[in-house]
């Protein structure tokens, strides 16, 4: 594990691959967080990998998404680094959450080590680029249920709230105003199950009509799968709503009800 994987809660991932751990790791461990670790039966990795456009605000999804898991007794882990895709270090987290990554960020043997994991019942949340990621891979297209394909200029947009049986939406109005980046999208999986849609008659740019899909998920080979397209601007990550909205899918790409 490389000096960019963090690990919250606990400093050393104790049950990780030889191959996956270093010295510097272990600089940091003390009693109290081994404690930690032995309560923390569920773990999370976020990966924010970027090969394309860096998006400023994935430094403060970090830290929103580890304060969350802290409050929800759940181990959280990051990391930029796509050699960490190994069979060996995913068979621990409940669910990996791609953070704003862009294009290209696997190689073929990190994409097969990711597509056994989600076979073998594992969870998926992609925030905002997480579409705009992987464009050669079709699995992938059909995971993440989207590719980016534009967005017109940040400015207030109301999404439409169409199912609230879903953690990430429950606790939604049924017009949710946003300040964000608004993104168009192509390729969409058909099987994805919408939770909510950008009207595009409040604002300038859409280009999808009168159904542009923004949040939803779906059961996806052998695993879960849940996006939001929210999510590009530093003030999404303090905002109290979007948290809940975030976590929600987070949660049930974990496979919590």
């Amino acid at each position: 594990m490389k000096k960019e994987l963090l690990h919250y809660g606990a400093a050393l991932l104790l049950f990780c691959g030889a191959q996956a751990c270093s010295s510097s790791a272990s600089e940091t461990r003390n009693p109290a967080a081994a404690e930690v670790q032995k309560a923390d039966a569920s773990r999370i990795l976020v990966f924010s990998k970027t090969s394309g456009y860096y998006h400023e605000s994935i430094p403060d999804g970090i830290a929103a998404i580890q304060k969350l898991g802290g409050a929800h007794t759940i181990v959280v882990d990051t990391t930029k680094n796509a050699a960490y895709f190994t069979p060996d270090s995913l068979r621990h987290y409940k669910a990996v959450v791609f953070l704003s990554t862009t294009q290209d960020v696997l190689d073929p043997a990190q994409q097969e080590a990711f597509t056994k994991y989600i076979q073998n019942g594992g969870g998926f949340a992609g925030i905002h680029a997480a579409a705009d990621t992987e464009y050669d891979w079709p699995w992938y297209n059909k995971l993440v249920g989207a590719y980016f394909l534009s967005h017109p200029k940040q400015q207030q947009a109301t999404v439409r709230v169409k199912d609230k049986n879903h953690p990430s939406t429950s606790h939604l109005p049924d017009n949710w105003e946003r300040f964000d980046e608004l993104y168009n999208y192509k390729d969409i999986n058909p099987d994805i199950k919408v939770l909510a849609t950008l009207d595009e008659s409040t604002y300038e740019g859409g280009k999808n009509g009168e159904n542009h899909p923004i949040v939803w998920y779906h059961d996806f080979d052998g695993g879960r799968s849940f996006y939001t397209g929210l999510g590009h601007t530093k003030e999404s990550y303090t905002d109290s709503t979007f948290l809940q909205h975030m976590w929600g899918g987070i949660s049930y790409a974990m496979g919590e009800e």
